[in-house]
């Protein structure tokens, strides 16, 4: 079979034997997740020996400007774990750890950021400075939700409404894994993007459409079960909890002025999941078979990055086709493959760039169209704008067979 068409084998070694000496050079690598969010810290702290609040732009800067130029310059690594190495390499309880770890401190970069804002006086730009910081923590507990949400031990599910938890978006454990997986790169999928639709437009589509698709998906699971929906044993109703004790711990430890602080730090930490959402999937169309029902997700239905950067602050997250493919298999095992989407930088570059309308329609629209090969039949197109495109760019759709005999 293609290597396109069948993930199992892209990447695997012929040597079955090579599991043996296989080495991951990228073991202690994966320590950097541990250090970025500890970054939180930097820019208060030189705030403070200082006395210069334009140190609390640090955290921003690097991860806006230094992460796109450290992709850049460091390049893509399109190495793979040979096959037959990646049981050992998964049952490796180091890489499991180190997640592990990064739960308590994202959780502490969080609180931090709440003490800190509420016990300086600070000017807005300052305020806002703190704001993004705090969204870009929220965004690696999201980032590391969905890798531990993902999992089957008890434990590590738990962990993932835990740390998906700061930010109040705990639904994403439903919606992610019982809907987006499912729905992925059709119209039906609120979390999947579409050519000549804005981040902006995306995002008042994706949030609300993410949480109706969440409580419908759990509503029906609790009625197949026999529980109630409004009861512990609701999945949503879990983290939505420990959300509201932790904001109203804050609360009564820091005062009430903690609380707008904590939801602007919230929407912008949620705004990273859009955007990492709205680039991965973009204008992707899998062939419907049958009225609502479409053909098994391939890997060429999602936008990839090697970059070596970025896939080592977010556990291998660019490598998105195999995920898609095995969404059970762990970080460290993600392979790189041929002749797929590729993205002319990490997500953190194309964060920027997305953030631009005109830029992104600029960088990426011929980026699709030379993908389908210019055929608008498999492109997931924004409604309002299809008849537009398709005159921009100069589209046909295919004839087909019986069209061209009748």
């Amino acid at each position: 079979m293609n290597k396109l068409l069948n993930p199992a084998t892209a990447g695997s070694s012929p040597d079955p034997a090579s599991s043996s000496i296989y080495r991951d050079r990228k073991r202690y690598a994966w320590l950097l997740a541990l250090l970025v969010p500890l970054a939180v810290g930097f820019g208060p702290v030189l705030m403070m020996l200082n006395n210069d609040v334009r140190m609390l732009w640090i955290m921003p800067f690097f991860m806006y400007v230094i992460a796109p130029a450290l992709d850049y310059l460091l390049g893509e690594d399109l190495s793979n774990p040979p096959e037959s190495a990646v049981p050992k390499l998964d049952a490796d309880r180091y890489y499991r750890w180190i997640t592990f770890l990064l739960v308590p401190i994202l959780w502490g970069a969080f609180i931090f950021g709440g003490w800190f804002f509420m016990r300086h006086e600070l000017p807005w730009h300052g305020m806002l400075a703190m704001v993004i910081t705090g969204g870009m923590v929220g965004g690696f507990c999201i980032n590391l939700g969905h890798e531990m949400g993902h999992k089957n031990t008890q434990l590590e599910r738990w962990l993932a409404k835990i740390i998906l938890a700061p930010s109040g978006y705990g639904h994403f454990f439903i919606e992610h894994n019982r809907g987006h997986h499912r729905d992925v790169a059709t119209p039906a999928d609120p979390a999947s993007s579409r050519m000549g639709e804005s981040i902006y437009r995306f995002v008042l589509r994706e949030m609300p459409g993410a949480l109706k698709r969440a409580w419908a998906l759990e509503k029906d699971r609790l009625g197949r079960c026999g529980q109630p929906l409004w009861s512990l044993h609701n999945e949503i109703l879990q983290p939505a909890l420990i959300t509201v004790t932790l904001w109203s711990t804050l609360a009564l430890w820091l005062g009430l002025g903690v609380l707008p602080f904590l939801l602007a730090v919230s929407c912008w930490a949620n705004f990273q999941l859009t955007s990492a959402n709205y680039i991965e999937h973009y204008g992707l169309l899998r062939k419907e078979r049958a009225p609502g029902r479409y053909e098994i997700c391939q890997p060429h239905h999602s936008w990839n990055s090697n970059h070596i950067f970025s896939n080592w602050a977010l556990f291998h997250l660019q490598r998105h086709s195999d995920h898609h493919a095995h969404p059970l298999r762990r970080y460290q095992s993600l392979r790189h493959f041929e002749q797929l989407p590729r993205l002319p930088s990490g997500y953190f570059g194309m964060y920027l760039v997305s953030y631009v309308p005109p830029l992104w329609a600029h960088v990426m629209n011929p980026r699709l169209l030379d993908l389908v090969q210019h055929d608008p039949s498999r492109i997931n197109f924004d409604p309002a704008r299809r008849e537009q495109l398709m005159r921009q760019y100069k589209l046909q759709m295919p004839v087909l067979a019986e069209e061209r005999t009748a």
